[in-house]
């Protein structure tokens, strides 16, 4: 990928974050980022303490997304399951 589709090619990613992630309001800063971002989507809890995302966006701005996420004060995100999967064309961020 080229550096003009990282800022303008819209992708989604589904991501799974591993870490001190449930219970420290990931799922809000998430809400809040992706908002801040213009990444759609969706975030959720998991059984086994991991948070659950689909984020849709440029690769610049979900990586933007994640870091704004990692920047929060008692989050620690101690490793991330990426994969790429087909556009949906959503148009907002959703905490389920």
């Amino acid at each position: 990928m080229d550096n003009s589709d990282y800022n303008t090619k819209k992708v989604r990613k589904h991501i799974i974050f591993y870490g001190r992630v449930q219970g420290v309001g990931f799922r809000y800063r998430a809400e809040y980022a992706a908002e801040s971002f213009g990444v759609s989507g969706w975030v959720r809890n998991l059984y086994d303490g991991s948070v659950e995302m689909e984020a849709e966006g440029t690769e610049r701005s979900i990586d933007d997304m994640i870091i704004a996420i990692e920047k929060s004060r008692y989050v620690e995100i101690q490793d991330m399951s990426v994969k790429t999967i087909p556009v949906e064309g959503s148009s907002y961020f959703e905490i389920r």
